[in-house]
């Protein structure tokens, strides 16, 4: 057979057939359960276990594989994403409590695991661990319900992000826990240590060498040239740069995805922030309209990689979760029972983390002045006009320098619905992450086992409350927004 090349041979019907059902059911599949359970993901995974070899095994296993490979790229797409419309300055606001919310949505599914799994159904130590982590994770993917100008949107998300990250970092120690199941020498300490040491040590130096160093010289050498060629520019960084970060992630013995999230904090930072360098602009129109103007890093990413995210790299690595539960052995007496009181036990671990917000409206009492500030403004727009012409304070303004701070230390309704809000988030968000996790552990780990595996397998008066709208704030005349369209002023 002649080499240096590869034959080319048409499929036969069939294959082609098997391939346009596949994708057409995905699309249809994520679409009906999104409309059905608001969960488009369980549409996708359920073709992935009918298509794959938990069920009719119609996919040819080679055809499987290829599409892990996509579907891991599709994943990798999704944290970049992540960190290109990461609110840094709304994770500064409320650090403290987004910390305690993601320590609290780690520990206790781990915590109850153990609990559960460990002491109540004799699980190992190390599987325990693993079914738990994968139960901590969080990610987030509403794209119906913008919350992120809310105080407790921006702590949600926040502590989805720092969960994330963790997980991610528990994917990588779990990952090298397959080590020690194949009888090599190995020192476990190094082996746990190298992925969590490389993960602080990366963060931490990626914010300090992107603000001092990189972060300058583009702005002062680079920046002015991308308007030039707007999306082609930005699509040449955007790939330099996140295939720069995940391969040091790798290397360093820490997640590629947690490479490709820093990777996306990274891009959304470098940009000068004033109001008139080339990056600060109110949409992407504007920026291919105006010729001193440059489309920011997620505009480029919205105009020629979403579509491809959306619709088809992202359905591949959920429908490749399908491939990997083993759907048949799911539905022994015992398994089911010890599945649905492990379900209802993380559901308690993640709704736990809402119960933080009344606690801290209680221990931290904040001055609403949110909800009042539009009548306020109205009734001082309203002042007849010799009022200001008057040498002593208007009878309003009196009111006002007489008007007590609202200091609301006992919990309103708007604060447990926040509550809610926050808990139900954490449990019904999707979780890529933690299956990403629980199939590292199954399949890369001797620890894991098939029991195990499947075990684990009113936004209108909140806005107007305590935990309601939060803008970042102002500097040199430019706010924030959740779609990082005119960032503060940092530079």
């Amino acid at each position: 057979m002649a080499g240096g090349f590869v034959q080319y041979h048409e499929h036969s019907i069939v294959q082609i057939l098997v391939i346009i059902s596949f994708f057409f059911f995905l699309s249809l599949a994520e679409w009906l359960s999104a409309k059905v359970i608001r969960a488009g993901i369980i549409g996708l995974t359920a073709v992935g276990i009918i298509y794959g070899k938990p069920l009719a095994d119609i996919l040819e296993l080679e055809w499987q594989h290829t599409f892990i490979a996509l579907g891991y790229v599709g994943l990798i797409l999704i944290i970049f994403e992540g960190g290109l419309g990461a609110r840094i300055d709304l994770l500064k606001q409320n650090f403290s409590l987004s910390m305690i919310g993601a320590a609290t949505g780690v520990c206790f599914p781990i915590g109850l695991s153990y609990l559960l799994l460990y002491l109540g159904f004799d699980y190992g130590a190390a599987e325990t661990f693993i079914i738990g982590a994968a139960l901590s994770a969080t990610s987030l993917s509403s794209r119906t319900v913008d919350l992120s100008q809310t105080r407790v949107g921006s702590v949600l998300v926040s502590a989805a992000v720092i969960g994330d990250v963790v997980g991610l970092v528990m994917s990588s120690v779990i990952s090298d826990l397959g080590s020690l199941g194949s009888g090599s020498s190995v020192n476990l300490g190094w082996l746990i240590g190298r992925p969590i040491v490389a993960s602080i040590a990366m963060a931490i130096v990626t914010p300090i060498v992107t603000k001092y160093l990189f972060a300058p010289l583009f702005r002062n050498y680079i920046e002015h040239h991308f308007a030039r060629y707007d999306h082609i520019s930005n699509i040449v960084l955007m790939v330099l740069v996140l295939c720069a970060f995940i391969s040091i992630a790798a290397y360093a013995g820490t997640s590629v995805l947690f490479g490709a999230f820093l990777a996306g904090t990274f891009l959304s930072y470098i940009p000068s922030k004033h109001p008139e360098a080339p990056f600060v602009v109110a949409s992407r129109e504007e920026s291919e309209r105006e010729a001193d103007k440059s489309p920011m890093f997620v505009h480029t990413f919205e105009r020629y990689l979403v579509d491809v995210q959306k619709y088809l790299m992202e359905p591949l690595f959920f429908a490749n979760v399908g491939f990997a539960i083993p759907f048949m052995q799911l539905w022994a007496g015992k398994r089911v029972w010890r599945g649905v009181v492990f379900t209802l036990l993380m559901v308690v671990a993640k709704f736990v983390v809402g119960s933080w917000i009344p606690i801290w409206q209680v221990l931290f009492p904040t001055n609403n002045k949110r909800a009042k500030q539009p009548q306020d403004e109205e009734s001082n727009n309203s002042e007849p006009t010799g009022a200001h012409n008057n040498t002593g304070p208007s009878v309003s303004q009196e009111k006002q320098r007489r008007r007590p701070p609202n200091l609301s230390s006992k919990p309103s309704s708007t604060t447990w619905l926040s509550a809610l809000l926050l808990g139900s988030a954490m449990v019904v968000a999707r979780g890529e992450i933690g299956l990403l996790i629980i199939e590292i552990g199954y399949n890369e780990t001797s620890y894991v086992t098939e029991d195990g595996f499947i075990t684990g397998a009113y936004g209108k008066r909140i806005g107007e409350g305590e935990w309601g709208l939060q803008r970042a704030e102002a500097v040199g005349g430019v706010r924030s927004d959740n779609r990082g369209e005119g960032t503060e002023s940092a530079a």
